[in-house]
């Protein structure tokens, strides 16, 4: 049995919720090839409504739960299948919990306020930057991206009063947007770093600095090919709490 219950934990369920625990507990078997919204949609519920019976019985969620029934799953492909997708669950969970809402807002006021953005990204990093630059520009913002080396150095060193540098980079070391980095604050332009990096060299260059949560352990060994979610989930936080404030001023 999945989830133990008594009847303390009874009275406090609907019968919408209590068939959702029985339901559970009568698919222990096949439970971990099941998502939450597969419970909510085969026991006529919501996710919601799956979320909150489960917490109820004294679980912190769908994952732990998903972690039990895997202590009693055999099948390779299913616990290998349910380790990949935990990995980006911490990937998510690990970065909101890093991210202060001081830089946050910060860098939004520095967004709303300034006269041109520049956003800087070098290798994969670049997808992430490319798509924040369009959301940015389709919010009204006059915005340039670039990953170009020699681009990225001649613009860091003909910013203006009122210019904004925004950079994308995974460990925060790439050479060419440290030094685009520096050129733009010698000349007194704000930067907000994105990065998965506590200790890189741009942090003494940043006016806000946004970190995100990389795992040590790469999927693909043999090349520099780690995850971007982090940069994603920075990425979003920016442009959604944009959209919020538009919708309310």
């Amino acid at each position: 049995m999945l989830i133990s219950i008594n009847r303390n934990i009874i009275d406090t369920l609907s019968k919408t919720e209590l068939d959702i625990v029985h339901f559970i507990n009568d698919n222990e078997d096949k439970f971990s090839e099941l998502s939450i919204g597969d419970i909510a949609r085969k026991t006529f519920s919501s996710i919601s409504t799956v979320s909150r019976a489960i917490r109820k019985c004294g679980i912190n969620g769908f994952q732990e739960l998903r972690y039990r029934a895997i202590n009693n799953v055999q099948k390779k492909d299913v616990r290998y299948m349910t380790d990949i997708i935990n990995r980006s669950l911490i990937d998510a969970q690990e970065t909101i919990d890093r991210i202060s809402v001081t830089e946050l807002l910060e860098t939004v006021r520095l967004i709303k306020e300034c006269n041109k953005i520049y956003v800087f990204a070098r290798g994969l990093s670049e997808y992430v930057a490319e798509e924040f630059a369009l959301k940015l520009q389709l919010l009204g913002n006059d915005v340039a991206f670039y990953h170009d080396p020699n681009i990225m150095r001649i613009c860091s060193e003909k910013m203006k009063k009122g210019d904004l540098l925004i950079v994308f980079s995974l460990n925060g070391k790439t050479a060419e947007l440290v030094e685009s980095s520096q050129n733009a604050f010698f000349r007194g332009i704000p930067i907000v770093l994105c990065c998965c990096d506590e200790n890189t060299p741009m942090s003494e260059f940043a006016h806000c600095k946004l970190t995100g949560y990389q795992q040590s352990d790469h999927s693909i060994k043999d090349y520099e090919v780690a995850s971007r979610l982090s940069l994603q989930i920075i990425s979003r936080l920016i442009t959604d709490y944009l959209v919020v404030y538009r919708q309310n001023i």
